[in-house]
């Protein structure tokens, strides 16, 4: 018994794709196995049938709904093998069904439908990494790019046949893009297997891009970074990607930045992070600092006793954040305090150092030891039960 065709599996998909992933999936396939590109091999012809059948299901609502829940002409009870009279990749193209009704009562092909040029593609997506400043991806800037893409072959004019010549209709499927084909009382249609579903044919090709259409070219950009993106931000340029195929729309330019580190500032989401050195006289008295901002500098005022690791904000003073409209709104600046204790002291502060040890009262670590007992204390207690022990 023959099984249904699994063509959410056929076009690497899951079954919750959206209708836009289903035709993204099949754009890119269809162009990867056209026949066009891989001339006299079978496989990819092959190929391309599936992915053309598949997208004639899924692609459809009707009929993806019915593939989904196995009604209709996907009903298991519809025949052998699971499909329309047993069939399972039978394509319910309008013109499809023009033919079975024609095979079944001997009706005119007069009356199908010919395509007279191919259906408009929309042109492929690309995505670009572009390198800024750390101050380019705060203020924003215009930097150039240069993309690699297909381009639409200026000697064709993406027609893929030689300048003076057109497409010819296909003799094989007369510009219906599908061809029939009878097995018992049915009709199974398919992509036609000479023009690969386009229902034209090219006799004579373009010197230039060999019946393809489109060429290699190095695309020259100048590229607006907004204010506010980081490493790694993600950029859409709607219709900046490839051309599309038979006059439909280019496809989009997606930007991934790469921002180069700052010798002061570290992001931290929306805001920015500084490492500020103080003195131990500083940090014991306070003292009033000059600190760095993204427009200049400022003076904050560092309070008496300010212990190291403490962190002052400074409200508005940060990056812009992306998409906040305009004016933009903007995140903090952290100052965070850090202690700088000196390797090598003189004599004369190693004096002063010891004066200060003297005049400063009580033992930062009596509490470590509970109850308020000093560190000699309990030195001593701990000394005595060992004692003890031994």
């Amino acid at each position: 018994m023959a099984t249904r065709p699994d063509y959410y599996k056929t076009l690497g998909l899951d079954k919750k794709a959206t209708a836009e992933e289903i035709k993204k999936a099949y754009r890119k396939l269809a162009r990867r196995y056209h026949p066009d590109r891989n001339p006299d091999d079978k496989q990819a012809e092959a190929r391309f049938k599936e992915i053309s059948q598949a997208h004639d299901v899924l692609g459809d609502p009707e009929k993806r709904k019915q593939y989904d829940s196995g009604s209709g002409p996907f009903s298991t009870g519809a025949g052998p093998g699971g499909g329309f009279g047993g069939f399972p990749n039978f394509d319910f193209d309008a013109s499809s069904m023009g033919d079975i009704l024609s095979n079944l009562f001997g009706g005119s092909a007069s009356g199908r439908r010919v395509r007279t040029k191919p259906r408009p593609e929309k042109g492929v997506d690309l995505e670009a990494r572009v390198s800024i400043t750390f101050d380019q991806a705060v203020t924003g800037a215009q930097v150039p790019l240069q993309v690699p893409m297909h381009a639409t072959c200026s000697t064709c004019r993406g027609t893929g046949a030689k300048p003076g010549t057109t497409p010819s209709v296909c003799p094989r499927c007369e510009g219906r893009g599908i061809e029939t084909q009878g097995q018992g009382m049915f009709s199974i249609s398919q992509p036609c297997s000479r023009c690969g579903g386009a229902g034209t044919v090219i006799e004579d090709p373009c010197p230039t891009c060999h019946g393809v259409g489109a060429v290699s070219t190095i695309k020259r950009l100048r590229v607006n970074i907004p204010a506010g993106v980081r490493d790694g931000s993600r950029i859409r340029l709607a219709g900046k990607g490839e051309s599309g195929r038979h006059g439909g729309p280019p496809g989009d330019l997606y930007l991934i930045t790469q921002v180069e580190p700052s010798t002061l500032f570290t992001r931290k989401g929306n805001n920015l992070e500084v490492e500020v050195p103080l003195s131990i006289p500083e940090a014991i008295r306070g003292a009033e600092v000059e600190v760095p901002t993204l427009t200049g500098t400022k003076t904050l005022r560092v309070r008496p006793g300010t212990a190291h690791g403490t962190v002052q904000r400074l409200r508005g003073e940060g990056p812009p954040k992306l998409g906040s409209g305009s004016p933009p709104e903007r995140g903090d600046i952290h100052y965070r305090f850090v202690i700088d204790v000196p390797q090598n002291l003189s004599k004369e502060q190693q004096q002063a150092v010891e004066e200060l040890s003297r005049t400063m009262d009580g033992d930062p670590r009596a509490g470590l030891f509970g109850n308020g007992a000093s560190s000699d204390e309990s030195a001593s207690a701990r000394s005595g039960e060992k004692a003890g022990e031994s």
